[in-house]
């Protein structure tokens, strides 16, 4: 038995709707009537939202049940069910399933546009096609919609270390047998998820080792930048809550670091860092520096660190708060001079690692910067 659907949204691009149906698929052109395709507020995708007098573009598929089953559970772990309506093809009038949503949780913005999602987001929603379906299976929808944006910048961080793999002079290069996966469980997904993996790895004298277990927290590169100012010599540091310390039982959650934030998918490291620097302090940044690339603990945490210094104009920037409302960020900032900062290193109240990477590296560069 066939299945007709008409596509309205991510499911158009050809490689993403290939990847969730498990082979090739073709399909011809059609329209939904008194509809508009709108991007849902906060995330990458698109709702169909009715609208007199518009027309939804979109593709008509015919699938088998097989087809059917894996289209329902992709677009399930968003919430989306399949709904039947009229649609418009070259050959007249047909009936197909559409794909809506009666969530609360799903708002439309402005109109979705697919050759910008393709630009910007295509690569990420592809390469998460396994884990969206393996969380539809287990998890309800709301875990998805939480779980969402981390998981783009995910795989936007897998395609990102792909393409740019660091140099293996004197550690091992890996073949494709050195590390062999048995079996892949993801028992926690939120916000960040935790992948436990059975395993075994190529061992120095060649051999590969007995099957063991392995867990981790996965999640998404970042960006830090502390902001100096070479005429002043002086820093800006923000403080913030952090529920690490907290965890550790350390008495004093408050911590003083550079601006961190995560890279979102398709964005450059350095756009990410200028980003950042703009929401959390007010600075517009002169000239951004690399310091380093970095696990800042890779034995259980798949985050990749994009280390920076900014360069900027502190002599009259402002010690207040900031942060974005919407993430209940509630960032304070404090311009001091370099030397303080050190002081600060070697009192052990500035405790995070990047910032003590980039002071030091600060301290070894900071009369290069200061050169007339």
């Amino acid at each position: 038995m066939e299945h007709r659907y008409f596509l309205f949204g991510t499911l158009r691009h050809p490689p993403l709707l290939e990847r969730v149906l498990g082979r090739p698929a073709q399909t011809r052109p059609a329209v939904l009537p008194d509809h508009a395709v709108m991007r849902v507020e906060g995330q990458s995708f698109p709702i169909l939202v009715p609208q007199p007098g518009a027309q939804a573009t979109g593709a008509l598929l015919e699938t088998d049940a097989e087809g059917a089953a894996a289209l329902d559970l992709y677009e399930d772990g968003y919430d989306y069910h399949p709904r039947e309506h009229p649609v418009q093809t070259a050959e007249g009038p047909v009936t197909a399933r559409v794909f809506i949503t009666d969530s609360d949780a799903l708002r439309p913005a402005e109109p979705w546009d697919l050759d910008q999602w393709v630009r910007d987001h295509a690569a990420a929603t592809v390469e998460s096609v396994d884990e969206v379906m393996d969380l539809a299976r287990r998890f309800p929808p709301a875990v998805q919609q939480a779980r969402y944006p981390m998981l783009l910048a995910r795989t936007d961080s897998a395609l990102r270390a792909r393409r740019n793999p660091a140099p293996a002079t004197l550690r091992r290069q890996p073949g494709p047998q050195d590390v062999q996966t048995l079996a892949l469980r993801r028992p926690y997904a939120w916000f960040f998820g935790v992948e436990e993996a059975d395993l075994r790895f190529r061992r120095f004298d060649g051999s590969l080792s007995p099957p063991i277990t392995r867990a981790g927290l996965v999640m998404a590169d970042a960006v830090t930048v502390l902001p100096y100012d070479p005429c002043t010599d002086r820093v800006m540091l923000v403080e913030q809550y952090r529920f690490g310390p907290q965890m550790r039982g350390d008495p004093n959650p408050w911590s003083l670091e550079p601006v961190a934030g995560r890279i979102d998918p398709g964005e450059p490291p350095d756009a990410a860092a200028r980003r950042e620097t703009a929401e959390e302090t007010g600075l517009h940044l002169d000239r951004l520096i690399p310091v380093a690339r970095c696990y800042p603990s890779p034995g259980a945490v798949s985050e990749y660190l994009f280390l920076f210094v900014g360069l900027t104009d502190l002599s009259s920037a402002d010690e207040g708060t900031g942060g974005l409302a919407s993430e209940s960020e509630d960032i304070r900032s404090h311009v001091i001079p370099f030397d303080r900062l050190m002081a600060l290193i070697d009192s052990h109240e500035v405790d995070t690692g990047p910032l003590l990477t980039t002071a030091w590296w600060l301290a070894v560069n900071r009369d290069r910067l200061r050169a007339p």
